[in-house]
């Protein structure tokens, strides 16, 4: 094994290391929670790292053989069900990206009536579109004899059938990938953007707010006005950076196996080995950014981690502060929020939490 192999088979246990951890610790917090499972989004997240988890456990270790010997398993038929595997979680793993995205535009488009809009019985219900999308490509290309070990690719994966099939096997993968890449791809592109607009005028309603709480109280402290003002500054860049991690994710870790799976099918085109197992590496890595992407880092998650490690270590919660300055300047801007008029919305609620947090933080 070369210098190459080894520095991708490295990668590859890293990649296997860090999802097998992040999307168990997913599921434990969802089987945890009851408030987590039982949203739509959280049927869609236990789906997305149930995935990824199978795909860590059953696909890549074989993957990991193949980079370091070179061949494939030699138990006859194991190819073909990891190839079968390999095809339905990833194209899987695609659609339900696309769901979360949906999910997410219809929470913060329409929180009112989100809760009527997509219940986890219709989280149910798309997730079995994704399930017989998928399985129909997978079928189909194990009925047809398409599935077995790319060695361009050190993996139990489509291969490139005899001439004559090359017609159809093209027909099949361009299709296969137009629906598990382009369509997923562009509803999380659509999707996104009306996040990123609604978000965008939500803060500039707390903005607004913002200002005029801080001309009301004219005995504040410089130093807090600044840090609030600077508080602002990064709210706005938030769901920009968020929305903007989602779709570089996807397209970096996608997109070059995709370009590669499309090239390899012009007849003068040779993939390179170590290329093509480096691409077949960043669809990989998808298993272990999605757990931090769309659950670890957010605060719902972080507050169950939170109470788990608390209840391993069986220590109680620290109680809260109870700084008088803090607790009266919160009071101050209750008042000031209450009687200083602002644009109606759905979230006004949540402006004000947020304006009182910053506030409380900064002093």
């Amino acid at each position: 094994m070369g210098l190459g192999e080894t520095l991708l088979a490295g990668l590859l246990v890293m990649v296997l290391a860090v999802a097998l951890l992040s999307n168990a610790l997913v599921l434990l917090c969802c089987a945890y929670s009851s408030k987590l499972r039982t949203r739509a989004s959280g049927v869609l997240l236990v789906n997305l790292s149930l995935g990824h988890l199978l795909l860590a456990a059953l696909d890549m270790p074989f993957t990991l053989f193949g980079v370091m010997r070179g061949r494939p398993p030699s138990a006859p038929g194991a190819c073909q069900a990891i190839g079968f595997l390999d095809t339905f979680l990833a194209s899987n793993a695609a659609l339900s990206v696309a769901a979360l995205s949906a999910d997410q535009w219809l929470a913060v488009g329409f929180p009112l009536r989100y809760a009527g809009r997509l219940r986890p019985r219709d989280a149910g219900l798309l997730l079995g579109c994704a399930w017989g999308q998928s399985l129909v490509f997978s079928v189909a290309a194990l009925g047809c004899s398409w599935l077995g070990y790319s060695s361009a690719f050190a993996s139990c994966s489509l291969r490139l059938p005899p001439e004559p099939e090359r017609p159809r096997f093209a027909a099949f993968t361009a299709t296969l990938h137009a629906m598990g890449f382009a369509l997923p791809l562009a509803v999380l592109c659509l999707t996104s953007l009306r996040v990123h607009r609604v978000a965008r005028s939500h803060c500039q309603r707390m903005d607004i707010v913002t200002m005029k709480a801080l001309m009301l109280l004219a005995d504040l402290h410089p130093s807090v006005r600044q840090r609030c003002l600077i508080q602002q500054k990064r709210r706005r860049h938030r769901a920009t950076r968020k929305i903007g991690i989602s779709i570089a994710s996807f397209l970096i870790c996608f997109a070059p196996y995709v370009m590669t799976r499309l090239a390899e099918l012009v007849p003068f085109v040779t993939v390179n080995a170590h290329w093509g197992i480096l691409s077949k590496c960043l669809t990989y890595s998808k298993a272990a950014v999605d757990p931090f992407t769309y659950s670890l880092l957010r605060r719902s998650f972080r507050q169950v981690l939170a109470r788990m490690a608390r209840r391993l270590l069986k220590r109680t919660p620290r109680p809260a502060s109870t700084r008088n300055s803090s607790l009266d300047l919160a009071s101050m801007v209750q008042q000031v929020l209450k009687r200083t008029p602002h644009p109606a919305s759905t979230h006004s609620s949540s402006l004000d939490a947020e304006n009182d947090s910053c506030l409380q933080q900064t002093h």
